[in-house]
């Protein structure tokens, strides 16, 4: 093959814990009586709140087909490449197993808001029954993996560690600009569970985290780093992943195209982001990134784009993150399909490619 897959989960493969019936139709189609897949296969997404090899597991169980580990991407993986952070503390906020993600990444003093709260009983004061030691505590960066349970504790203690440059329980130094290094992972506004409407995201837990900051301070909550899709990193992270699978089976032709299921191409970010990731992987290679949108996720086929970047604020269509510059050729879909059963046709179609 000279091609490789890239899919997408939540609306494509399943709904919340629902399986899409689609899904193991598709992959009965993708690997041969061993069970081994005939073309390179990454699974991207956004969620953050488990190990590759749980996330690996549960799409085996929904698959029927052995899924590993490095077939899967979550929204955190290339955290792997940042390891100017790795020895330092980082306060990390989100859901699931934090310490156990954290330290699988490569960081070796990650501490949790909950740890943080416990330590500094006294910051956390909007739920009365929760209110009250006192230890001096310093992190160096702040890593969102997702959305954590109680927003308000999690935006109240990151807000004290960025305007105290790490110090929580210091007096706020508004002076201190920029803040100490924040470092994002899925930045979806909404996606799609069980409920028939989508369900707030990450990406509206950063909303608000950016909009207190700056009414605190006057100004703009700068990132670090940003990933997750549709991030040029996330993209670039997840052809390296393809590439290493073809590198471990008899394929030599080089991966010429790349079809994001469920997925929209990357989109151009803002100039004065951190890249210095980019030298940690090999230049892309892939000649075309083609997205496939699927009608069973939070994508409308019938929504309007909108033809001019100001109209895409108000609007319905755009809801990318505030850092990445809105492009409607890049939000309209290559190919649109009924479903991943309909993805994997139209590819094998598209590349002559008979299994």
């Amino acid at each position: 093959p000279s091609f490789g897959f890239l899919f997408d989960i939540d609306g494509v493969l399943v709904l919340g814990k629902t399986p899409i019936p689609a899904a193991r139709t598709a992959f009965r189609k993708l690997v041969n009586s061993q069970g081994q897949f005939l073309v390179p296969v990454v699974f991207v997404t956004n969620a953050g709140n488990c190990l590759r090899q749980k996330k690996a597991d549960q799409l085996s169980h929904l698959l029927g087909v052995p899924i590993s580990q490095d077939q899967v991407m979550m929204s955190h993986s290339p955290l792997r490449m940042f390891k100017r952070y790795h020895e330092k503390c980082v306060l990390v906020s989100g859901q699931g197993p934090l310490l156990d993600i954290a330290q699988d990444l490569g960081f070796c003093q990650p501490i949790t808001i909950e740890t943080l709260r416990e330590k500094h009983p006294l910051l956390d004061a909007v739920d009365h029954d929760r209110r009250p030691n006192v230890l001096v505590s310093v992190y160096f960066s702040v890593v969102l993996f997702g959305e954590p349970v109680r927003w308000e504790t999690s935006l109240q203690l990151i807000i004290d560690v960025l305007l105290t440059s790490g110090y929580p329980g210091n007096p706020y130094h508004h002076e201190n600009y920029p803040h100490i290094p924040v470092l994002a992972c899925n930045m979806d506004l909404m996606w799609v569970a069980e409920a028939q409407s989508p369900r707030f995201g990450h990406g509206t837990f950063m909303v608000c985290l950016e909009n207190i900051y700056k009414k605190i301070t006057g100004r703009e909550l700068k990132y670090e780093a940003l990933m997750g899709k549709p991030s040029p990193l996330t993209y670039q992270y997840a052809e390296q992943l393809l590439r290493g699978q073809a590198l471990h089976r008899p394929w030599h032709r080089p991966i010429h195209t790349l079809y994001a299921v469920g997925g929209s191409a990357a989109l151009s970010q803002d100039s004065d982001m951190d890249h210095g990731w980019e030298n940690q992987l090999a230049p892309a290679a892939a000649a075309h990134c083609r997205s496939v949108l699927v009608c069973t996720g939070v994508y409308n086929p019938h929504s309007e784009v909108p033809l001019e970047t100001r109209d895409s604020i108000t609007g319905a269509v755009f809801h990318g993150h505030r850092d990445f510059r809105f492009d409607p050729g890049l939000v309209e879909p290559d190919h649109i399909v009924p479903d991943v059963d309909a993805a994997v046709d139209l590819v094998f179609q598209l590349e002559n490619f008979a299994p």
